[in-house]
């Protein structure tokens, strides 16, 4: 099949276009090159005109942004080339940033395609196939040679991607942002794309006037800044040098039949050859030309890439997050070995402790006893025999609906019965279970499904609802509270007999390959989707058994719903008390006697936010279901420090159980524990901060040093009393962050590790204390601060029931500001709240008690207070209710004390969607 490129005669849109070359000023356009015009951050000496045949082999003039003979002027040796390509409408503008970044030794060369930015403007239209050949044709005269990366964008992709599959010896990577090689053949084509190129439209928007020109640089968030805006529009200002941009759209091969189409075809098919070749995608998921579907696809034909993906960038993503260009760089350096953090987190890490393992499956230990109990209905119960034959027909079931092994599935359904055969059917599969509750927020719940990509959604139906208002390109299938849709899942399963989708042996299923991907409550950031191998859920599972002494036998209730999910596994009986999962202190003292007696509880798991609200609503328990609470012999609270106090009321409550804290958090669980009841006064004097014990069987942790700038050291210490951050190891440990290259190659260091984002020191004893998170340090002038051990003290301060300290200014000077919340939600403190002022909106705290806050501060700061404001409450995050959402409450103090009013102060104090709490 002939490219457009090779169609004779003219096309009528291209005599159009050469008469109107013909009648603009009687020649042909501007010679190629840059014209005299300022463009701002193109260095001048990196531009050249270089002639190399086009596919007809006809010589053309090409203009390129090339450091190749800078790098020769400076006697230095290329050690590797980076071949640039834009798509439509832009140039080679696109990449100025990654040339101005390259690293010594580093070629990089960007081109401006042919009839596109100031290369020669041919007559005739160029396809897909023709592109390619010239884009080989040009390397071959610029003299490139390995080692070679690519780096394309838009439709520049299809078009690298065909020259590195004719390159491959000399190939070592290739690089994309935001394209697309096949249209998937469940949706149609990107609806800006399809309406440009009607006929009627496509000459008119794209070379008559410049509107397609425009709207490209105004997808940007944030805008662009008009003199970047300008540069990309400069070669495109009169509609003769727009004549490419409409053959661009023009030549997309959405129909079957498309001169282009076997090209495209051809390079869709061919990318099976990369397999071996390192890829990175790195993506703006906001881009409404080229978004999820697209970055799917290129998965599915590139399992092995690497992601780094910006939910709120666009089209122009390298323009949106310029941090980006740093990640691309990174990345290159790392492939041949050039990375300065190579030795931390590139190298193979040593093997983690080794822990026993327990297979992700319903146990059958004790196949006629309970598994799930459900408080809400008709008060269903399955054992485990029962749950796990439904388990095997659903999986069934769900093969036969197209699920294989590896796909993501979704599933958005309440805890009990339901959930959990969902859950185990998926792992029994050998696909990948996405776990995203609702405790993230709708918002943030709607994005973590778009980034996680699964093939299929299971939920009822406020689920699937809002995985079709975000925009989630997978296929929805409901559950309802019933199970019906299961049991027909179910009947299909069983009536497929031996005869078809025959489910993989478990024992066929390799513990390396995904298991789940769960999110981070997003307390300090967007939640991050987390990866689990199944060998790492099984150690997670296999550590908590052995350091609580959870199995069969034992009865757990959940008041965390993730937990109840490995009740099965373990053969211990699980319940969700009767309370909204997403909004922990729903958990009243009657709703968990409820529960505890419905199974027999031994064990519970509540967060703190819950335990506060049972202890606060335990005068409405009545004798009986006071009784029922003597029985549990284990209390576990997670996700937020818990005080000694509160677990001392616990206690009173549940007078046979121990109290334990595990430490962890979604990406390591558990990694140290310990019953704060049980510490002495003398284990903790001299001590700062949140003591969360040792660190249990199966778990290495070691220190990273802050320094003065409150920035932790590559190495690892335990010496106690060094003030770091916390890093550790472990066979349960996660395997990387979901699609974010950068922020897992952050956290792996060193290789095998990880960093957890919190800090604290080791005791003489080998205790873990933990001070605060690292995003939270304050660092001031005199050295960083850490938060928790100047709360502790400030506290102690008499009216005081909470408080927080945040920093405000910048990093390196900022100044340490104490909130606090004072006894009895309105006090004495917050006597001015009363008057007019907004509930939250804050004042600055009276005389006394300001000294009374900062001589208690002064204790554990090397800098005074140098504020202290009141509100009636703190923001704590969504999941947990527990934790103090401080990013949003240094916003607010710096909103106060700026003067900016009452309403940006109560903006930056309220999150959409978010809680908050007297305590925390």
């Amino acid at each position: 099949m002939r490219s457009r490129s090779e169609d004779l005669p003219l096309p009528l849109h291209a005599r159009h276009r050469a008469a109107a070359m013909t009648r603009r000023s009687g020649h042909v356009p501007d010679s190629p090159g840059l014209p005299v015009v300022d463009i701002p951050g193109i260095d001048r000496s990196w531009s050249r005109v270089v002639v190399a045949s086009d596919a007809e082999g006809t010589p053309r003039s090409w203009h390129v942004l090339d450091t190749g003979p800078l790098l020769a002027a400076r006697g230095e040796q290329v050690r590797a080339t980076l071949l640039c390509v834009h798509g439509n409408p832009t140039w080679s503008y696109l990449w100025r940033r990654v040339l101005e970044a390259a690293p010594p030794g580093w070629r990089v060369i960007a081109v401006d395609q042919l009839g596109m930015g100031f290369s020669e403007r041919p007559v005739q239209p160029r396809g897909l196939a023709a592109r390619i050949e010239e884009l080989v044709r040009l390397t071959s005269a610029l003299e490139v040679s390995g080692p070679i990366f690519s780096l394309a964008h838009d439709w520049g992709g299809p078009i690298s991607l065909g020259w590195a599959l004719r390159h491959l010896d000399d190939l070592r990577g290739v690089v994309l942002t935001n394209t697309a090689v096949h249209q998937p053949e469940d949706s149609a084509g990107p609806a800006v794309i399809r309406l440009a190129r009607l006929p009627g439209l496509v000459d008119w928007v794209c070379q008559q006037t410049p509107t397609f020109v425009r709207a490209t640089t105004a997808l940007s968030v944030p805008p662009l800044p008009r003199p970047v805006h300008q540069a990309f529009a400069q070669p495109y200002l009169a509609p003769d040098r727009r004549a490419a941009v409409a053959d661009f759209v023009r030549d997309i091969p959405f129909e079957t039949d498309h001169p282009s189409r076997a090209a495209l075809d051809a390079v869709a098919d061919g990318l099976g050859s990369l397999s071996q070749v390192p890829a990175l995608l790195v993506w703006g998921a906001r881009d409404p030309v080229f978004g999820e579907r697209y970055l799917q696809d290129l998965l599915d034909r590139l399992p092995h890439a690497d992601v780094q993906r910006y939910p709120s960038a666009s089209h122009l993503v390298l323009e949106d997050r310029p941090e980006g260009i740093g990640v691309i760089w990174q990345w290159l350096r790392s492939q041949l070995g050039e990375d300065p953090h190579a030795d931390a987190a590139g190298s193979d890490p040593a093997p983690a402790p080794e822990v026993a393992r327990v297979p992700i499956a319903v146990s059958l230990s004790s196949p006629s006893h309970t598994a799930v109990v459900e408080l809400v209905g008709d008060g269903r119960s399955v054992t485990f025999a029962q749950l796990s034959a439904r388990v095997h027909d659903v999986a069934r079931g769900l093969a036969a609906r197209g699920v294989r092994p590896g796909d993501r599935v979704a599933v958005l359904v309440p805890p009990g019965i339901e959930l959990t055969t969902l859950v185990y059917a998926v792992w029994r599969l050998g696909a990948v279970v996405v776990v995203a509750d609702a405790g993230l927020g709708l918002g943030r719940l709607g994005a973590a499904l778009r980034s996680a990509g699964p093939k299929l959604v299971l939920g009822i139906s406020k689920a699937l609802t809002l995985a079709a208002v975000t925009r989630v390109h997978a296929e929805r299938v409901l559950v309802t509270e019933s199970g019906t849709e299961l049991d027909a899942l179910a009947l299909v399963g069983r009536g497929l007999g031996g005869s078809a989708a025959l489910l993989p042996e478990e024992s066929d299923l390799p513990g390396s390959i995904d298991g789940a991907v769960l999110f981070t409550s997003g307390a300090t950031g967007p939640p991050k989707g987390v990866v689990y191998t199944r060998d790492q859920l099984s150690a997670q599972v296999a550590l908590l058994r052995d350091t609580f002494s959870l199995g069969p036998g034992e009865r757990f209730v959940a008041a965390f719903a993730p937990f109840a999910l490995y009740g099965p596994a373990l053969g211990l009986t699980s319940v969700v008390p009767d309370m909204d999962v997403t909004a922990p202190h729903t958990l009243t003292a009657r709703r968990l006697a409820q529960a505890v007696e419905a199974i027999d509880a031994t064990a519970v798991f509540a967060a703190p936010a819950a335990l506060r609200n049972v202890v606060d609503t335990a005068g409405d328990l009545d004798a009986h279901e006071r009784g029922v609470l003597e029985g549990p012999r284990l209390v576990l609270s997670a996700g937020a420090p818990v005080s000694v106090h509160l677990l001392r009321s616990v206690q009173a409550l549940l007078p046979s159980a121990t109290t334990h804290t595990p430490y962890g958090m979604t990406e390591a669980l558990p990694i140290a524990t310990l019953d704060p009841t049980a510490l002495s006064p003398t284990q903790a004097s001299g001590q700062s901060g949140v003591c969360v014990g040792h660190p249990v069987p199966g778990a290495e942790v070691g220190i990273a040093l802050l320094d003065g700038r409150g920035i932790p050291a590559e190495d690892l210490i335990t010496t106690p009393g060094m003030v770091g951050e916390i890093v550790v190891r472990g066979a349960h440990v996660k395997d990387r962050y979901d699609r974010q290259w950068a922020q897992q190659r952050a956290s792996d260091r060193p290789a095998g590790w990880h960093r957890t984002g919190d800090v604290g020191h080791f005791d003489g004893e080998g205790r873990l204390w933990v001070e605060g998170r690292l995003a939270h340090v304050v660092t001031t002038p005199e050295g960083p601060v850490t938060p928790y051990p100047v709360e502790d003290l400030i506290r102690t301060v008499p009216g005081v029931s909470d408080a927080a300290i945040v920093g405000v200014g910048p990093a390196g000077t900022q100044q340490l500001i104490a909130v606090v919340v004072p006894e009895g939600r309105l006090g004495p403190l917050a006597c001015r709240m009363s008057t007019g002022t907004p509930r939250g909106a804050g004042v600055l705290a009276p005389p006394r008690i300001a000294r009374a806050v900062r001589q208690a501060a002064s204790g554990a700061s090397p800098v005074p207070v140098a504020a202290v404001l009141v509100r009636d409450w703190l923001p704590v995050d969504i999941r947990h209710a527990s934790k103090v959402d401080r990013g949003s409450l240094s916003g607010w103090a710096d909103a106060v004390l700026h003067g900016r009013g009452v309403a940006a102060a109560v903006r930056a104090a309220l999150r959409p969607g978010a809680p908050h709490t007297k305590s925390r």
